[in-house]
């Protein structure tokens, strides 16, 4: 791969992640106002329709409705907008709500080594000592972080650790089973119909428009917009985008850089205290981030896009 390519996907699922994870807190904020379910529906659809506004706009206009003229193809995004798209929302934002944002975004990026784990069983990566060290980081940071050193004690509700990993195998799924659709079509496509259809879904059981509209200040405003634009639109875009120039384990770690953005604003925006052992965790997740981020020599047993198989 050339190193101008590389250096797009570096910069694509960075920028994502930072704005992924600042919007995680921007939402925590959200909810003292709206609803979880609120949230996501409309965060999900008004992403999906200005990301296919976008494709339509600027790039091959008729891939967006190419991709529904193939039955397999449409039966995969479809799959993807609910499995992979709903899942990955719903699960953070829930475990965000019951919990706090920081702990919400590092549990949730448990999934490089739900990644790691499933290549290495189906044989598509050797494990390394590389891969040993960022699992124990994960599985340490992660413990000091929930417990605070406590065992007997955990510093977040049991439910918010729950959707948490949910929300890590979610990601992990919404990581793997896009790589055929982006072999065929624009990433705009892909993400914008998958926040679509997976906005459609929620929106059946929790419909965006039963809300006090009158009720939300301008500030809700303003914190709603940049959820929608900069922590959905762009965020998911870029994470998929990078795809095309990394490989699903480099992507997911890489992306893990979230957690620093959404423990920042935790900690100094929302005021939210964090105990020693758990600063301890987010230095172990940090520890974890730079060992990938900035190897000197990425894995030569990358996957190509065509032995992904989760959409096989």
């Amino acid at each position: 791969m050339d190193k101008p390519a590389r250096k797009t996907g570096l910069f694509l699922v960075i920028t994502g992640a930072i704005f992924w994870g600042i919007s995680g807190t921007v939402a925590k904020k959200l909810f003292q106002q709206i609803d979880v379910n609120w949230l996501v529906t409309i965060r999900l659809l008004m992403a999906g329709v200005l990301l296919l506004a976008v494709q339509f706009l600027v790039k091959e206009r008729s891939q967006i409705w190419a991709v529904w003229k193939n039955k397999r193809t449409a039966f995969q995004l479809i799959v993807y907008g609910l499995v992979g798209m709903l899942s990955v929302q719903y699960t953070y934002m829930a475990s965000i709500q019951s919990g706090n944002a920081a702990v919400a975004t590092l549990l949730q990026y448990l999934a490089p080594i739900l990644i790691i784990i499933y290549l290495i069983l189906r044989k598509h990566t050797v494990f390394t000592r590389k891969d040993l060290s960022a699992i124990l980081l994960a599985l340490v940071g992660c413990f000091f972080l929930l417990t605070n050193g406590s065992i007997s004690q955990l510093s977040v509700p049991t439910v918010a650790i729950v959707w948490g990993i949910l929300s890590a195998i979610a990601l992990a799924f919404y990581t793997l089973y896009a790589i055929p659709l982006l072999k065929q079509y624009d990433s705009l496509v892909i993400v914008g119909w998958a926040m679509v259809i997976g906005g459609f879904g929620l929106s059946l059981i929790h419909p965006p428009w039963q809300v006090d509209f009158k009720a939300l200040t301008l500030d809700t405003y303003l914190y709603l917009a940049f959820v929608i634009i900069f922590g959905t639109m762009i965020a998911f875009w870029f994470y998929i985008e990078s795809l095309q120039s990394l490989s699903p384990k480099e992507t997911s770690f890489l992306s893990s850089l979230e957690p620093l953005a959404a423990v920042l604003t935790t900690v100094f925006w929302l005021k939210e205290p964090f105990g020693f052992f758990q600063w301890v965790g987010v230095i172990c997740i940090i520890g974890l981030i730079l060992l990938l981020a900035f190897d000197k020599k990425p894995s030569s047993n990358t996957q190509s896009k065509e032995d992904i198989p989760l959409s096989e």
